[in-house]
């Protein structure tokens, strides 16, 4: 407005004199320069809402509301991922592959207890299973410079059937009389008469001493809910052995008329069941039969033990009651262990009878050891229950004898 009025006095000639509309402008302006800030912001805001229609302000809310919703959806997604992510770890943490379980106790059990194919029983004479135990082939060859005696169990044939279904699960146990210190076991071979084994046995006899021995191949029947029974043996004396050569031969199966081994200590069973999410291992001590008489009145006072070892350490130790006066206890007892998944390769169980005596030293009747390092039905039993993951195994076990009296 000041531009304008001067530019217009001018073009009239009268710009000496200043004129009254002119202090009324420098009035004015600076009557506008004294507003606030805020009177500024109102003004334009004032402005802004009188210039746009109604219509125009709806659209801006919608408009508003829909980004106030598209960044409340995004935080929950952000949120709900993290949650999902941190009980994915956990769930890996704490829910252990049960698969990678599983496949570990099928890879021991492949150690004990290989798959047979079925073998067609109609083809077996029942006139030679009434009259014949079947039949053994070993081998034997004798390292002189390493005193080490080689005994190879081949195969066994004609065998007669112990189960229900009319085939056995048989398996071969070698040791030497009459120290039998040192025994081993093959693999059980599932529902069949003609099982081949295959397997090679080291015992080290000095040549001097070897003399005096007599081998044993003791033929079983495995039975998981009860005592394994006995089909046969073969014994062979050393000193009727020509040890220069590989000795080869089948032999038939003899009864066993003296079976000490098994009917001197007895039989326990018990269960086995492990929760390798949670590590804990559960063994519940069900009963025992046929225990070897230890007291003077031709009874015995038994309690059981189960010691949780770790490389020759023992980490934990618990106890059943003690059954007074009787060879055939009954217990049912649970007692459980920390143990975690990494762990339970590394960990044994020894599971001990011993005859209760107040006056002296508890006397041990026998006992087992379980674990990945063991053989035979104990190696069986620990594989069965890594294979079968939170589910309680029960078996019954033949007492080994002990030299350890604890």
């Amino acid at each position: 407005m000041n531009i304008f009025h001067k530019l217009s006095k001018r073009a009239e000639g009268d710009t000496d004199t200043p004129t009254t509309p002119a202090s009324s402008d420098v009035t004015t302006t600076t009557t506008e320069g004294s507003n606030s800030p805020e009177d500024v912001i109102k003004g334009a805001i004032d402005n802004i809402y009188n210039k746009l229609p109604p219509w125009a302000w709806v659209l801006i809310a919608i408009g508003a509301g829909l980004i106030l919703l598209c960044v409340l959806y995004c935080c929950c997604k952000r949120c709900c991922k993290k949650k999902g992510k941190s009980s994915e770890k956990k769930g890996l943490k704490n829910a252990i592959d049960l698969k990678t379980v599983k496949d570990m106790g099928n890879s021991y059990r492949e150690k004990v207890q290989p798959d047979a194919g079925d073998v067609d029983v109609g083809q077996e004479k029942e006139e030679e299973e009434e009259k014949k135990l079947g039949k053994l082939q070993f081998s034997l060859d004798y390292d002189f410079q390493q005193n080490n005696l080689a005994v190879g169990v081949i195969q066994a044939a004609d065998l007669p059937a112990l189960d229900m279904c009319g085939t056995s699960d048989p398996y071969v146990k070698v040791y030497m009389l009459p120290d039998k210190k040192k025994k081993h076991e093959t693999k059980v071979h599932r529902k069949t008469l003609n099982p081949v084994f295959n397997e090679t046995f080291n015992f080290k006899v000095p040549y001097n001493e070897i003399g005096g021995k007599t081998l044993v191949f003791a033929v079983y029947d495995f039975d998981r809910f009860s005592r394994h029974d006995i089909i046969g043996e073969v014994r062979v004396a050393m000193n009727q052995v020509d040890l220069g050569t590989v000795t080869e031969e089948w032999r038939d199966l003899i009864s066993a008329e003296n079976d000490k081994e098994n009917e001197k200590l007895g039989d326990i069973c018990f269960s086995l069941r492990y929760v390798p999410t949670a590590g804990k291992l559960t063994t519940v001590v069900l009963e025992a039969k046929n225990l070897k008489k230890m007291d003077v009145g031709g009874l015995s006072d038994p309690y059981v033990k189960i010691t949780l070892m770790q490389g020759g350490k023992r980490l934990k130790k618990k106890k059943t009651t003690i059954k007074k006066n009787t060879l055939n206890p009954y217990f049912n007892e649970s007692f459980s262990f920390e143990v975690p998944f990494e762990q339970i390769q590394k960990v044994s169980l020894v599971i001990s009878v011993f005859d209760y005596d107040r006056m002296g030293k508890n006397d041990v009747i026998g006992r087992l050891v379980l674990g990945c390092n063991a053989s035979g039905t104990e190696l069986r039993h620990w594989s069965d229950m890594l294979a079968s993951p939170r589910r309680p195994i029960a078996q019954w076990h033949t007492l080994q004898p002990s030299d350890e009296d604890k």
